[in-house]
């Protein structure tokens, strides 16, 4: 039993660090350039949720940061900034839409995961482009509120449910050859599985969330500037 469990531990690393690199793959080949240098559509959120609805959310949380700290040193020229909301995004994305399926893994739950994803996904870059880009770009709040309606939130949703898609097109086929090398078992592993670990990322997500508001408010108020 204890040579079986160091073996599924062995290939559930194998597995992530083999999706995490496939993640910086599709960072670096397959990214479509952005929109005034800051707006980049890359298929990497696609790898990173197939891996959380594998292994679940906290895994996929950690190769998240793990792929977006490779981005920042390889093919990023935003900095810390770029970093913090790359993580942001991604991770939000792949908690969220883990989280809900972990909890029942069918078609129907996999979908209200990803959509509820996506649209957390959306909250948090909004609020966080309306925190970070007057820093980034030297513009006034009002001009990045400005952005919201025709650029900022069409371009996150886009991305947002386009990922979605091609989670749902390719999950079978992944955990399939997975299962095939035998890195993960018949019965996929569930450390997502786990209600204390859900909990406990639920309150985080919902910590980071009640943060960003906030954050918001205080500037709004304009007790807080950058």
């Amino acid at each position: 039993m204890e040579k079986k469990k160091v073996n599924d531990n062995l290939g559930k690393l194998i597995s992530m660090g083999m999706l995490a690199a496939l993640a910086v793959a599709a960072d670096i080949f397959l990214r479509v350039p952005g929109i005034g240098g800051f707006l980049t559509y890359e298929p990497k959120d696609v790898i990173l949720t197939i891996g959380g609805f594998i292994f679940g959310p906290i895994s996929g949380i950690v190769m998240s940061l793990v792929v977006c700290v490779i981005e920042t040193v390889t093919v990023s020229t935003t900095g810390i900034i770029g970093l913090l909301m790359n993580f942001l995004s991604s991770s939000v994305f792949v908690g969220v839409s883990a989280v809900i399926y972990q909890r029942r893994k069918t078609l129907s739950r996999a979908v209200i995961g990803l959509i509820a994803g996506a649209f957390s996904m959306l909250a948090i870059m909004l609020l966080w482009n309306y925190i970070v880009t007057p820093v980034f770009m030297g513009v006034p709040r009002a001009e990045v509120l400005k952005l919201f309606l025709p650029l900022l939130i069409p371009f996150n949703l886009l991305k947002a449910f386009l990922n979605a898609a091609l989670t749902l097109f390719l999950y079978k086929g992944v955990v399939t050859a997975l299962r095939k090398t035998h890195l993960i078992p018949e019965r996929e592993s569930n450390d997502g599985g786990n209600k204390k670990n859900n909990t406990i990322l639920i309150v985080a997500i919902s910590a980071l969330v009640a943060i960003t508001l906030v954050l918001v408010l205080l500037i709004f108020a304009g007790i807080l500037s950058f």
